[in-house]
């Protein structure tokens, strides 16, 4: 699994705590993000929202790791874009429900509230719990198939909800679109000349 890792810059300081909790276990980690708090040049929660949801579309990860100071902010900013079906989660039971039942691609973090002693041991068990079952099995058993069946139909009112991404992308403002496009790597992250979306892939060279 390939797996971005987007922090902003109020807990981009927790960075290395994400990366640690997420070593060894067969991953492609790609570290989209910010590394410490309130460095130049800056990614606000608005900012790695849009990020996540571009490498999602675009199928350069397969999960994003995300949060801010409480979780609520990228969960919030993130959920505005189609395709994105991100967890809030603050336990190991979370990690472990959410992945089974609502099979998400995305889990928000809550970074520095709460953030104390055996934070960074938490976030260990939080992955273990999220990598330790199949994503969007179900739970408990006997509520498998009608699961499967909502997590299906909320993919497609997702599309229903939703501007595209090639739309999105063509009218952001530039306060939003520029700071996101701009950041170190994330260019050659997009690779975008490899963009198979015509569509897509235009609306990207002209913010670019």
């Amino acid at each position: 699994m390939k797996i971005a890792v987007i922090n902003e810059t109020s807990a981009a300081d927790r960075n290395a705590d994400i990366l640690a909790a997420l070593e060894g276990r067969g991953h492609t980690i790609i570290n989209a993000g910010m590394t410490k708090n309130y460095a130049k040049p800056e990614l606000s929660y608005i900012h790695t929202g849009l990020l996540s949801a571009i490498l999602l579309h675009l199928k350069r990860v397969d999960f994003v790791v995300g949060g801010c100071g409480t979780g609520q902010g990228y969960l919030n900013s993130v959920m505005q874009y189609p395709g994105v079906f991100c967890g809030h989660i603050i336990t190991s039971l979370d990690a472990w429900l959410f992945t089974q039942i609502n099979g998400g691609n995305c889990i928000s973090l809550m970074l520095n509230q709460g953030y104390g002693w055996a934070a960074d041991v938490n976030l260990r068990f939080i992955f273990d719990r999220i990598f330790s079952v199949e994503s969007g099995a179900g739970y408990p058993a006997h509520r498998q198939e009608p699961q499967r069946h909502a997590r299906q139909t909320l993919s497609q009112v997702s599309v229903m909800t939703h501007r595209s991404m090639t739309e999105i992308v063509a009218t952001f403002p530039e306060e939003i679109i520029r700071p996101t496009l701009d950041y170190p790597g994330v260019k050659e992250l997009i690779d975008v000349d490899s963009i198979e979306d015509e569509a897509f892939r235009a609306a990207l060279i002209k913010r670019i």
